[in-house]
């Protein structure tokens, strides 16, 4: 008994040591520092209570408008990376000579960092769609990411392309764990294709469906490395995100005060509506 609480707590103590240096004591400092007027350059923080909290809420407009553009941005990016996922997935699932080949392709933008697929996708917007546009007198291809619109739809595009191919392994080994007999048994009875899609295939990859919304709400949610390289909030701040919002509320203005209250609220918000949507697939896998 006592050896192997030795061995658990030799090989489980270095990593609780290092979950709570690395998140709950930063967490908690977090927290305090939320209630301080700290600028991230002197020693002391002066103690301020809620007066960061309040001045988020009344004072700063910027905020709203950022959780406003995050949540929208969120919600469609959810759909569309999971949906494109999906399509992936069934595509590469076929029994195609070339599917492990295709597999590797729509994998591959998930390896590129968020910064460099940024600036990538900006010259593409801004030179590339610009040509083009000028070229076939196509108005909607030219100035984009110069309105709200087409940053907004730029960010779409560019976290979809890059997370569609993740999401496409997780639906892969989900497809690819559906029993064949059923398959079998639907097309003797004289089930269509789209039959089987719905009723068959759809509810024995629910709780494949559970893990990508969760793991792309939480990404949309955070974003910062695009929105930062491909718009950095333009035109006016309004493609600004929360993550880039806090960013430059701490490192460009200095408020760390600020910008440490801001990431509390978005902590609980993004834990809130995470576990929240988490629940409800969950109840929704049940019933399937």
């Amino acid at each position: 008994m006592k050896n192997s609480r030795f061995w658990f707590g030799f090989f489980v103590g270095p990593i609780l040591i290092a979950f709570l240096m690395v998140v709950i004591i930063p967490a908690v400092l977090g927290i305090y520092y939320s209630f301080t007027d700290w600028n991230g350059i002197e020693n002391n923080a002066p103690w301020v209570g809620l007066k960061n909290y309040i001045e988020i809420f009344s004072k700063d407009p910027d905020f709203l408008k950022a959780f406003l553009f995050t949540t929208k941005f969120a919600l469609v990016s959810v759909v569309t990376i999971n949906l494109m996922g999906f399509g992936l997935a069934l595509f590469v699932t076929r029994g195609m000579k070339m599917s492990n080949v295709l597999r590797s392709i729509f994998f591959m933008p998930n390896l590129i960092g968020g910064l460099i697929l940024g600036f990538i996708w900006q010259f593409i917007f801004t030179k590339a769609f610009d040509a083009v546009g000028n070229k076939l007198g196509i108005e909607f291809l030219q100035g984009w990411l110069s309105t709200t619109e087409t940053g907004f739809w730029g960010l779409v595009i560019l976290m979809s392309w890059q997370l569609a191919g993740y999401m496409m392994v997780i639906y892969i080994a989900a497809l690819q764990s559906i029993p064949e007999s059923l398959k079998e048994a639907a097309e003797i009875d004289g089930a269509s294709g789209l039959q089987k899609l719905f009723h068959i295939t759809v509810p024995l990859v629910a709780p494949a469906f559970t893990v990508g919304l969760f793991l792309t709400l939480s990404n949309s949610f955070k974003l910062f490395d695009q929105n930062l390289s491909l718009t950095n909030g333009g035109p006016y701040n309004s493609t600004q995100m929360l993550a880039l919002n806090i960013y430059k509320s701490a490192f460009v203005f200095n408020k760390m005060g600020l910008a440490q209250a801001k990431a509390v609220i978005f902590l609980f918000t993004v834990a809130v509506i995470t576990l929240t949507q988490l629940s409800y697939s969950k109840s929704r896998e049940v019933e399937m």
